[in-house]
């Protein structure tokens, strides 16, 4: 993992939202339905009004997309990055972006899905740290869809903070254990698909996030197991799972996914947990910032504890290693 990380300036009320399309083409209701929770949150959000393109399955072009990723990174008013939605596409920015100006200009950078592409190898390339959370048209434009408390202590710096298991929030034990280390990951079929690439992650000293949606509990296996015996866990402290929704096969199968996942898992000898509501959820998308110390406690109840601040305070000068 990258030892030097840049952390962007932090959000206030009142600062401009730029929104993006990187990946799959958008609805305008439901982005107008999530610009409408951005200003009652206290923001202005903004696009360009390419972000309605089409091109096949992909919101526009590539060259669309990716000049308007760098654009909003260069933007003096744009305050924070917010993508509208995943779907499919993001991968084709990788090799169009220029990574030195995003470092250049460090902001905060949300979403999940697919944009977990740009998520890594911004992160990996620039050390930037990003933020694996809510996106406009799936979560900010639906009534419960965002998990406020992590998306403020993420995007506004709070110095330590933590999410732990409570009734009704669906995380629980797999493997018991403590660890820290450096919070990474997003969906795990992006992250498998990275592996052979010039993108390919780096998850040494990682508390290693993964979170997926409609995959059945063998291919889940087998993603693991790829990334397994391509030694992408060798050197992971700690593994955390998403709510993983529909990741079932049928109602009547004699196990669960957290019993296959603590039969690939089980030999590490590090803490596994399941069920943090991150990325694709039912509810409430918890915030999480990539690229920033953390601590896992997977006992009776399990604790995310996010131990250093995602963001500087706004107006301070960023750079490696601050």
């Amino acid at each position: 993992m990258a030892k030097q990380r840049i952390k962007p300036p932090a959000l206030s009320p009142g600062d401009t939202v730029g929104i993006v399309a990187p990946a799959s083409p958008i609805q305008r209701n439901l982005l107008d339905a999530g610009c409408v929770a951005l200003w009652r949150l206290g923001y202005k959000p903004v696009y360009n009004g390419s972000i309605f393109d089409q091109d096949l399955y992909f919101a526009g072009s590539v060259e669309r997309r990716a000049r308007e990723l760098e654009e909003m990174f260069t933007r003096q008013d744009i305050k924070a990055i917010l993508c509208a939605r995943g779907g499919y596409g993001a991968n084709y920015l990788l090799p169009q972006l220029d990574f030195d100006k995003i470092a250049a200009h460090p902001k905060i950078f949300v979403g999940y899905s697919d944009i977990t592409a740009l998520l890594t190898a911004i992160s990996d390339r620039t050390g930037l740290v990003t933020f694996h959370g809510p996106m406009v048209t799936k979560d900010f434009a639906a009534q419960d869809g965002v998990h406020v408390a992590s998306w403020a202590a993420a995007t506004t710096g709070r110095q330590k903070w933590e999410i732990a298991s409570v009734p009704g929030s669906g995380t629980s034990a797999v493997i018991p254990g403590k660890a820290e280390g450096i919070l990474y990951g997003g969906c795990l079929s992006l992250l498998v698909a990275s592996l052979g690439t010039p993108w390919e992650i780096d998850t040494a000293g990682a508390i290693l996030f993964l979170e997926d949606v409609n995959t059945k509990p063998y291919q889940v296996d087998r993603m693991l197991m790829q990334l397994l015996q391509a030694g992408k866990l060798r050197e992971v402290r700690g593994v955390v799972f998403g709510e993983m929704l529909d990741c079932i096969q049928h109602q009547e199968q004699p196990y669960t996914l957290p019993h296959v996942v603590g039969r690939v898992l089980g030999d590490l000898g590090i803490p596994v947990a399941y069920g943090l509501r991150s990325g694709h959820v039912t509810r409430e998308n918890i915030t999480l910032p990539l690229g920033v110390r953390a601590s896992l406690s997977v006992q009776t109840e399990v604790r995310l504890s996010v131990l250093e601040p995602a963001t500087q305070p706004a107006g301070v000068a960023v750079g490696p290693g601050q």
